[in-house]
């Protein structure tokens, strides 16, 4: 008995193990639909295969790109602090430090849809529809001397838009030239002792700031003068836009409120369970010391105005909604400011009535 338990024992070992074949699919799921296939195939290339029907003009654009980008790429696609330029830079290519914008390096329009219509509005992606999104780029291509201000960009005339720098790209060679030189053994002789990281890209300022990041705040410029100094300017502007706190709540302007709080939450959160990103939490903002919510990384300008005895209400964040590089100077907010006064007392409504 035992021997032949023994024999069951190594044949079971030594023997190839049995793999069943699958004679029939298991069934599970269906064939995707026609229209859910096209809801993911979303990818338009350089031919212009994947554009969607549709149009939109450089004067549409123009008041579209203000409301949904210009916070950070500036009214005329020039580019708010370090956020990205998107327009000028011509002939610069060839220079030790070149300016790459749609205008100057881009080669294919078509990146350019597929880009705003798949990741714009920063924050807000995908909530272009394609005419709006035809619009924008009309109005960025316009930006660029490319077009006219009557052009209307559409899925028909739009390969008939030249990209100055289409013939400025080579064939990737790289697997024949590169790879083999780089999967050659690691030297591993002379090496350096230790690595050390030298400097953040936040204090080199090439990058624009974000609260987590672990870099040391720049040093706020040496002065004499004392904090309630500082913080004079923006006292002084708030008086100039001095308006009394609405008594009583209008659903109305609150609803106006939210829509053109849109520009804004890309960068702060209100509401139930608003946590700080790359601004502050705007939860309880009202009647709080500017520079004082807990755990945010604040400029030290912003500091320095609350030790000056700056406190947030209706009429300091209306100033500051307004301009807030005026009102604050030296502050790290890179939004532009809202123009019309209608939207700034919306989003004080809106803030009032969500962020209490």
């Amino acid at each position: 008995m035992s021997k032949f338990r023994n024999l069951v024992i190594a044949t079971a070992l030594t023997a190839p193990l049995a793999v069943p074949a699958f004679a029939e699919p298991f069934g599970l799921g269906r064939a995707a639909l026609p229209e859910e296939i096209a809801a993911w195939n979303l990818d338009v290339s350089p031919d212009g295969t994947g554009l969607p029907p549709g149009s939109g003009s450089v004067a549409d654009g123009e008041e579209l790109f203000s409301d949904r980008c210009a916070v950070c790429h500036g009214e005329f696609a020039e580019g708010v602090d370090n956020w990205p330029k998107l327009a000028g830079g011509m002939d610069t290519l060839n220079r030790k430090d070149p300016l790459k914008t749609v205008g100057s390096y881009w080669p294919y329009l078509s990146t350019v849809w597929d880009y705003a219509h798949r990741s714009m509005p920063f924050g807000n992606a995908q909530t272009l529809s394609a005419d709006e999104t035809y619009a924008i780029v009309a109005y960025i291509i316009y930006s660029n001397d490319l077009v006219d201000d009557d052009f209307v960009l559409s899925n028909e005339n739009f390969l008939e838009v030249e990209m100055p720098n289409a013939d400025g790209f080579i064939v990737d060679d790289r697997e024949t030239v590169e790879y083999p030189e780089f999967s050659k053994p690691a030297c591993m002789e002379n090496c350096k002792e230790s690595v050390e990281i030298t400097a953040h890209a936040t204090v080199l300022d090439v990058t624009p700031n974000d609260p987590n990041d672990d870099a040391p705040a720049a040093e706020a410029p040496a002065t004499d003068a004392p904090a309630e100094e500082a913080a004079a300017p923006a006292a002084e502007a708030a008086t100039e836009v001095a308006a009394a706190a609405p008594a009583e709540v209008d659903p109305a302007l609150v609803a106006a409120g939210e829509t053109v709080f849109k520009k804004c939450k890309a960068c702060h959160k209100i509401g139930e369970g608003a946590k700080h990103a790359t601004g502050p939490s705007l939860n309880g903002v009202v009647g709080r010391k500017a520079g004082g919510a807990d755990g945010f990384k604040y400029s030290p300008a912003m500091i320095a105005a609350g030790e000056g005895g700056m406190v947030w209400d209706h009429e300091t964040i209306g100033a500051y909604l307004k301009d807030p590089k005026g009102f604050v100077p030296k502050n790290k907010m890179s939004f532009a400011g809202l123009k019309k006064d209608d939207d700034v007392a919306a989003v004080l409504a809106y803030i009032e009535a969500t962020g209490q």
